[in-house]
């Protein structure tokens, strides 16, 4: 016998389509289906009311640190997961080449959520403290690279961290590296910018196609826009080759005002994530939800922020049965509701914003099955 249900009364945003709608739902054996084709399997249908929500494709943190058991920063992959309405995320960095296998031991393999992996071009990855690419003996050789992808299909691409306070005196020589190995193996670099060096106009010409910038909107000095409010020239250059943007919230990488100027002059989609980790969760990260709403405050629809963490970051690093309502696909999806009542949101620079409307979770269901409710 079969597992159906039908999700009724909820408003439906298709990232896809770009539209919100109210409508059912359909789910067969954890793939999602027209709600018709459930009608006609007769009895034995779990019907969920979605009324007074929002039901979207299952939301995708692509920038978290869930690494509990071998770095100092790793919080619990559900509590940032499903029970914030996020069915996948993916750890950006926490675990190297030494230690995925404790990282898919104890956390991948345990955990309700999805979990995927950026894998750290550091061996150690955050293991071995936030200095991983100072040392040149660390990073990742391309052969231990192939051995390691082919076998793992939750590694999605490959994390460097250019800080000055992550490379020390190696400068750009570990996002060289990454250059070298991500090529061999067709995968995306996830980058994160911080304080230089190296400045990003040593690190935009290297990053290609695919490739993804986290921490995008800091508001340190050195970042993606100049003094009045543009792109400088590398960063436009590289997105115009079809570099993303990422959010990455996180403790220190996130400025209501670097967004604001961005979005004042541009229009380019960029994916939302929260960087969240054991000391941010509290304070200023909270959830990807409440991110999304400090975009929805600062003047991004529902259906862009509800975008950006599904089927733009879906095909950031190539799912194809996520981020999407298209029948036949996993069954991953997130239903939400729009609380109206006034809440102070902190960014990464102590800004507080009055936010209207707060993104909270409801129910989160994946491959079928509620494995949350609010």
């Amino acid at each position: 016998m079969g597992n159906y249900a039908i999700i009724q009364n909820g408003f439906v945003i298709d990232p896809e389509q770009n539209s919100i709608e109210q409508r059912d739902i359909g789910i067969i054996d954890g793939k999602l289906a027209d709600s018709k084709s459930v009608l006609e399997q007769g009895t034995n249908i779990d019907f969920i009311d979605a009324e007074g929500a929002y039901i979207a494709p299952g939301f995708i943190d692509l920038h978290v640190h869930v690494f509990k058991d071998a770095t100092t920063l790793g919080i619990e992959a559900d509590l940032v997961g499903i029970k914030q309405g996020v069915t996948t995320i993916v750890d950006a960095g926490s675990a190297g080449y030494a230690n995925y296998q404790l990282l898919k031991d104890t956390v991948i393999e345990r955990s309700v959520t999805e979990v995927l992996a950026f894998l750290n071009i550091a061996k150690e990855g955050l293991g071995a403290g936030l200095s991983e690419l100072a040392d040149p003996t660390n990073l990742m050789t391309t052969e231990e690279a192939k051995e390691i992808f082919a076998s793992e299909p939750q590694i999605v691409g490959l994390k460097a961290r250019m800080s000055g306070s992550v490379v020390k005196e190696q400068g750009i020589a570990p996002l060289q590296h990454a250059r070298l190995v991500a090529d061999t193996l067709h995968k995306p670099i996830m980058v994160h910018i911080g304080n230089p060096p190296p400045y990003l106009d040593e690190v935009f010409p290297l990053l290609i196609k695919g490739d993804i910038v986290t921490h995008a909107f800091h508001g340190k000095k050195h970042g993606i826009l100049n003094e009045q409010g543009h792109l400088i020239d590398e960063a436009e250059k590289a997105l115009q080759r079809g570099v993303l943007l990422d959010v990455g919230h996180g403790t220190s990488s996130f400025s209501y005002q670097t967004l604001r100027k961005f979005k004042e002059n541009y229009r380019q989609p960029f994916s939302i994530s929260t960087d969240i980790y054991l000391n941010n969760y509290d304070n200023p990260v909270g959830s990807l939800m409440l991110t999304m709403s400090k975009l929805l405050e600062l003047g991004f629809t529902l259906e862009e922020v509800v975008r950006a963490v599904t089927i733009q970051a879906a095909q950031a690093i190539g799912l194809t049965e996520q981020g999407t309502l298209q029948n036949g696909t996993r069954a991953d999806l997130t239903i939400f509701t729009l609380h109206e009542h006034p809440t102070d949101l902190v960014d990464s620079e102590g800004a507080v914003l009055i936010a209207n409307r707060v993104l909270q979770p409801k129910i989160t269901v994946r491959n079928g099955r509620v494995v949350f409710r609010q």
